[in-house]
C-alpha cells in the first residue's frame, strides 16, 4: 500500500503552497484553496516519518460529511471533494487561534487539572473531578495558532487585548463553536459514541466569517463509546476511545513525547498496518459507513489529475 506523504504540483493559477504538518495547501489566484490531505501523522507537534495508508481519505471524507452537516449553522470554505483526499474551497484570512471546546475533562485539560491546575485559558474548573469526568456545561479553551512549534493555552481576554481577534467576532466565534459542538454531539450521539472534546478554525472573507479546514475528525477530535462509559467512570477505568491518542499511547510508551534528545520509535508495517486499521476503524465508526478504500497506486498522478480537472471547470 502506498501512502501519501509529499506533493509538489504546479498548477495554472497557482501563487504558493503552504505544507503543514499533515496538510499541502495550494493557493490558486488568491481565490482557491487546494488541500490536499496526506498520509502524515503528527503527534506532539512532531510529524512522524513514515506515512499511514488511507489516513489522508479518512480524514477528508470525514471532514467533508460533517461540513456539509453542519453549514446551516455557519458558512464554511468547502466548494468541491473532486478527489478523495482532496477538498477545495475559499480562500479566507485565517484568525491567529484555534477555538478548542472541551465536554469532558480529559487530555491536555486533565494532564493542566492533574497538576493541580483550577484555570485553564482564563476557565475556571471544578473541584474534585476525575480523568473523563463531564463538565457541567462545555467550556470554550482556545489556543494560539502557530505555523512553527507548539500552540499555546490564551484566554478570551488575551485574545481580544493582544488585537488577536476583534471583540465583536471572538464572541461570534465563541456562538458558532457551542452550536457546532451541539451538533457534532447530537450526530456522535447517533452512532454510540460521546464528542468529548474537539477544535474548530475559522477565517473571514468579504467581512463574512467562514467555518474552515477539517471539523470533528480523529485528528481534531476525540470521542468515547457511550456503551461503558458510566461504568469505567465509576470503577475508575480508562475510557475506551475513538481518536488519535493511542498513537500518542504508543510513543509514549516506547520513550517519546516531543521533547529535546528524544527518538522517534521504529515504525514497523506492522505498526504502520495497525494504525492504518484504527484509522479506518474510526472511519466507520464515526460516519456509519463502510469505508472505501481507493486505490492507492500513483497516488500523485490520481490526484494531481482530478484537481487540475475541477479547475478547468472554475
Amino acid at each position: 500500500m502506498e501512502a501519501l506523504v509529499k506533493t509538489n504540483f504546479s498548477f495554472e493559477g497557482q501563487k504558493n503552497l503552504y505544507v503543514g504538518k499533515v496538510r499541502d495547501v495550494y493557493n490558486i489566484d488568491n481565490e482557491y484553496l487546494v488541500m490536499v490531505v496526506s498520509d502524515r501523522i503528527s503527534a506532539f507537534d512532531v510529524v512522524l516519518p513514515k506515512g499511514i495508508p488511507f489516513k489522508g481519505q479518512v480524514l477528508n471524507q470525514i471532514a467533508e460529511k460533517f461540513l456539509d452537516a453542519t453549514n446551516d449553522i455557519v458558512p464554511n470554505w468547502k466548494i468541491s471533494s473532486p478527489d478523495p483526499m482532496v477538498t477545495i474551497g475559499c480562500l479566507c484570512e485565517p484568525f491567529k487561534v484555534e477555538m478548542v471546546i472541551r465536554g469532558y475533562l480529559s487530555g491536555h485539560a486533565w494532564r493542566e487539572y492533574k497538576e493541580g491546575k483550577r484555570e485553564l485559558c482564563g476557565v475556571t474548573l471544578p473541584e474534585g473531578m476525575k480523568e473523563n469526568d463531564k463538565f457541567p456545561n462545555p467550556i470554550i479553551t482556545p489556543t494560539t495558532k502557530e505555523d512553527v512549534g507548539h500552540d499555546e493555552d490564551i484566554s478570551k481576554e488575551e485574545i481580544i487585548s493582544l488585537g488577536l481577534v476583534a471583540k465583536e467576532d471572538y464572541e461570534q466565534l465563541e456562538k458558532y463553536t457551542l452550536a457546532l459542538f451541539e451538533r457534532g454531539t447530537q450526530m456522535a450521539k447517533e452512532r454510540g459514541l460521546i464528542l468529548v472534546d474537539t477544535k474548530y478554525e475559522f477565517g473571514k472573507k468579504d467581512g463574512k466569517i467562514y467555518l474552515i479546514d477539517e471539523i470533528h475528525t480523529p485528528d481534531s477530535s476525540r470521542y468515547f463509546y457511550i456503551e461503558g462509559y458510566k461504568e469505567r467512570q465509576e470503577k475508575g477505568q480508562p475510557q475506551r476511545q475513538l481518536s488519535k491518542e493511542f498513537v500518542r499511547e504508543w510513543l509514549m510508551e516506547n520513550g517519546f513525547q516531543g521533547q529535546d534528545g528524544q527518538e522517534i520509535p521504529e515504525m514497523t508495517p506492522e505498526i504502520i498496518n495497525q494504525i492504518s486499521e484504527r484509522y479506518i476503524e474510526l472511519y466507520e465508526s464515526i460516519v456509519g459507513e463502510k469505508f472505501q478504500r481507493k486505490e492507492t497506486d500513483d497516488l500523485l498522478k490520481r490526484i494531481e489529475a482530478n484537481i487540475s480537472s475541477w479547475l478547468k471547470t472554475k
